[in-house]
């Protein structure tokens, strides 16, 4: 089994500090033209091989190794698209034994992604998980603990740091001014962010299970529910159980380099609150604004455009009291852009497989454990208010509300036994 000893930590300096990178022995086949080995390639696990595994992760072998499903049509498929000699295995817990894989990638439904990075790092792999990077607060705090505690590189696919990559320039330089108001709606998030599509049926009429599935490990972690095939494979995401609905789906990608830009990747906003009918407890539903407060009087709205009225059409993206910034670029006023000119440029953003070979995963294309797991409780926090239908204090350094425990039960809900998350 890999194992990656940490050598040493620091962090980049100055207004447009990330977090810190892990600097790490390396295993020699990895090494740039490295002769000890056959091959450079850096080995990767497909756990979960649906429409995003098998879209965006399973590739040939030997890039691909493994591929793992509770699905045994969908493992099937996988098997065939990867070719050669890939494996493939119903339970993950058998991908993790295999010392010739580098990378774990985990396109499972939300609900497990926390719990198999958790378990792959332990195992000395680096982990490439779909967005979101969690499910939960407490599954948050444990995915930064257990990166940090065995060095892993560790990213989130999301989209955007490249485009929140000028406007973090932009914030730093601070010619907007302070305090800093962001709005995220569909005029600048062009996917939106299918609430509608992912909403959640209630009342669902328990359906046999089909022969194929294995439904009691794919709920894993989540409640016990009858099956119902709009819980799984897909709409799964219109269930609080394994996903917080659109929102769940494309929020990060959308959240992500706004919090980039505006500099918040070490902390979290003090509040949250929402306008929103009442939900569902078992099904997501819609809902039309978000409102997060940072300590420094940065606020972020966010709104659906598929409830209720448009109150943020037509705002820019970024906007302080000396000026806006909008998504394509373009500052107003027009002076601006001159003035900006007269502060360096950031470095450039590294890749996946940069952060793989140099262990230096703070300044990629995608958010690190720190980076995604803040995102992702940008989306929790924004569900929970959703649900409760009320205003949150929040403590972004315990990554608790405050004084809730309602809203600290859904922040950190238990899980089905014998699964759990490390204590943190």
């Amino acid at each position: 089994m890999s194992s990656f000893p940490t050598l040493s930590r620091r962090q980049f300096l100055g207004r447009a500090t990330l977090a810190g990178a892990a600097f790490q022995i390396l295993p020699s086949r990895l090494v740039f033209g490295g002769a000890a080995a056959p091959s450079n390639i850096i080995t990767r696990a497909v756990i979960g091989t649906g429409g995003q595994g098998m879209g965006g992760h399973v590739t040939a072998y030997p890039q691909t190794l493994a591929v793992c499903d509770v699905d045994k049509g969908r493992l099937a498929e996988a098997v065939k698209k990867a070719g050669g000699q890939v494996k493939g295995y119903s339970d993950w817990r058998e991908v993790l034994e295999r010392d010739d894989i580098d990378t774990i990638h985990i396109p499972t439904p939300p609900h497990w992604h926390a719990l198999i990075a958790v378990a792959a790092a332990q195992a000395g792999k680096d982990v490439f998980s779909e967005k979101p990077a969690t499910h939960t607060i407490a599954e948050s705090r444990a995915v930064v603990r257990t990166i940090e505690r065995y060095g892993t590189v560790y990213q989130v696919n999301t989209w955007g740091r490249q485009i929140g990559h000028f406007a973090r320039k932009v914030v730093a330089s601070g010619i907007l001014g302070t305090p800093l108001k962001a709005y995220l709606n569909p005029s600048n998030c062009p996917s939106g962010f299918k609430i509608r599509m992912w909403s959640g049926k209630p009342n669902l009429e328990v359906q046999p299970i089909p022969a194929e599935l294995d439904y009691n490990l794919w709920l894993g972690p989540a409640p016990a529910k009858p099956y119902h095939p709009h819980r799984v494979h897909g709409s799964f995401r219109g269930y609080w159980d394994y996903d917080e609905g659109g929102f769940g789906d494309m929020g990060q990608h959308h959240i992500d380099p706004i919090q980039y830009a505006l500099g918040k990747d070490d902390t979290l906003p003090v509040s949250v609150e929402s306008v929103a009918p009442p939900q569902h407890p078992d099904a997501c539903g819609l809902w039309q604004t978000v409102l997060l407060t940072y300590a420094d009087g940065t606020a972020l709205t966010i709104e659906s455009w598929e409830w209720g009225e448009k109150t943020t059409e037509g705002r820019a993206w970024i906007e302080g009291p000396n000026g806006k910034l909008y998504r394509n670029g373009t500052l107003e006023p027009a002076h601006l852009a001159e003035e900006l000119k007269r502060f360096p440029d950031l470095p450039e953003l590294q890749s996946w497989e940069h952060a793989v070979r140099t262990r230096q995963d703070a300044h990629g294309f995608k958010p690190n454990a720190q980076q995604a797991t803040r995102s992702a409780d940008l989306l929790h926090l924004s569900a929970i208010s959703i649900r409760l239908g009320r205003k949150l204090q929040f403590d972004p350094v315990a990554r608790e509300f405050v004084n809730d425990v309602q809203a600290n039960r859904l922040a950190s809900p238990p899980l089905r036994s014998p699964w759990a998350l490390p204590q943190v």
